[in-house]
């Protein structure tokens, strides 16, 4: 398999490849390092925090005073951060990296956020649990869980006064999209979804006596539907695998609807709704890899800082660092803006965060900054330039940076072959005349350069 495709594939479906990775896969056919891809995801291993005052709270002497409901929502909101860093170095260190990329797209798929924490934990983990496998069971599940039923209201979705919120989004975000439904759809599959709740630890209640059970006419059937009743009928839509397929291409392919290769893929998922097989046909497929696909989109602001990590270890000495420059860059994990979720591509871009995007690595690699000194100056005045950047950032972003992996992954890498490991695209004239007029300290340094241009934005 091409150098050039093996890197656009982990580009995609991951976070990056290291030069001795690449070196090996290069050896293998396409087929051999899909598989691999897949095996290595198969296993799930839920993400967790320490939850044992939280757990201690929510035992059966749980008492709802306003001093423990005040402990709880401040505990719940700490270790809410503490689940959003966590991530962040799963993301950067999994081997799982098809089912940890496919967690991060669901998330923004199936939109939801709690101040509860244990709801949260299991939802994210319910989000890992069925990234790979069958859409339909995934669907089910996530309408049970405790996090979705009080997000979009299912909680209070009784026979007496049915609640729309949740089937609205059901069909309208997480099946369909728009146009494919009625609003009659809508009230009649509300009415299917009554009862559903959850106890305090967040487990799935099914309250019988104030679920509806007469009958529902939906898509033109009638029955005493109940919620995974609808689920089926709303799956045998061929509308249902066209819709998730053009999200998935558009996340994982390209911005711009190829709608033959949409339709492919469609055709493979409607069959059974199994995401894996989906995930393997496109990334076999021959268009995956065409050049008008390759370097082509904006990476997410959690791609750019965990491409980052891959390439360069670094570790933020105050969580709340790491936190508070995910606000800045505008995503942050566990709290999206609305039910649908982060845009995604150019709004990625605007004039405050490409200037912090572009800064970005000579800010939080802090050992290293980019460098204009010019040729004969002496390296007692490097040194002082040096200090003086860190003077001005290292306050800011307090950072350990492992540079000693980078020497040792891209040890074999010439300085001029740099820009091939780190770009998904060709570096343009102006980025060439740019970076011409810079000194070249290190090769560190030249990879912080080459991190600082508007190409390293995209994957």
């Amino acid at each position: 398999m091409k150098s050039n495709h093996i890197q656009h594939l982990y580009w995609r479906v991951g976070f990056g490849i290291l030069p001795n990775e690449l070196e090996k896969f290069s050896k293998k056919s396409k087929k051999k390092i899909v598989d691999d891809i897949i095996e290595t995801s198969q296993k799930v291993t839920p993400l967790k925090v320490d939850t044992a005052e939280l757990d201690e709270l929510l035992s059966g002497s749980y008492e709802k005073t306003k001093e423990n409901i005040k402990k709880f929502q401040k505990l719940s909101r700490e270790k809410t951060k503490e689940l959003n860093i966590a991530w962040i170095d799963r993301l950067s260190n999994s081997n799982q990296i098809l089912r940890e990329k496919m967690t991060l797209f669901w998330a923004n798929h199936f939109v939801c956020e709690d101040n509860n924490y244990v709801y949260t934990q299991n939802f994210h983990n319910r989000l890992r649990e069925h990234a790979l496998g069958n859409f339909k069971d995934f669907v089910k599940a996530i309408s049970k869980e405790a996090a979705m039923t009080k997000y979009l209201n299912t909680k209070q979705n009784k026979k007496q006064k049915p609640n729309e919120n949740f089937a609205r989004e059901l069909m309208e975000l997480f099946t369909l999209g728009v146009g494919n439904y009625t609003e009659n759809d809508i009230k009649e599959s509300a009415k299917a979804f009554t009862g559903y709740s959850h106890n305090l630890k967040g487990e799935f209640v099914f309250k019988k006596r104030v679920h509806d059970e007469t009958d529902k006419i939906f898509f033109g059937k009638t029955g005493n539907f109940d919620g995974d009743d609808i689920v089926d009928l709303i799956l045998e839509k061929r509308e249902c695998a066209t819709f998730i397929c053009t999200k998935i291409y558009s996340y994982f392919v390209n911005d711009t609807i190829n709608e033959q290769h949409v339709n492919e893929m469609a055709n493979v998922f409607y069959k059974d709704y199994n995401i894996e097989n989906l995930m393997r046909y496109m990334m076999l497929a021959d268009w995956f890899y065409d050049d008008e696909n390759m370097g082509t989109k904006i990476k997410s602001p959690i791609e750019l800082l965990v491409g980052l990590k891959t390439v360069v270890p670094v570790d933020f000495k105050s969580s709340k660092q790491l936190f508070n420059l995910q606000k800045l860059l505008g995503q942050v994990l566990l709290n999206p803006p609305n039910v649908a979720g982060w845009k995604g591509g150019r709004s990625w871009i605007d004039s405050n965060t490409i200037t912090l995007r572009l800064k970005l690595p000579s800010i939080i690699l802090n050992n290293a900054y980019i460098s204009k000194v010019k040729a004969g100056k002496t390296d007692e005045s490097i040194l002082k330039s040096k200090q003086a950047f860190k003077k001005k950032y290292g306050q800011r972003f307090k950072t350990e940076t492992n540079w000693a992996v980078f020497d040792t992954h891209f040890s074999d890498v010439s300085m001029t072959d740099l820009d091939k490991h780190l770009l998904a695209c060709a570096i343009s004239s102006h980025a060439s005349t740019y970076l011409n007029s810079l000194s070249k300290v290190s090769k560190r340094e030249y990879c912080i350069q080459l991190m600082s241009l508007p190409e390293y934005q995209m994957c």
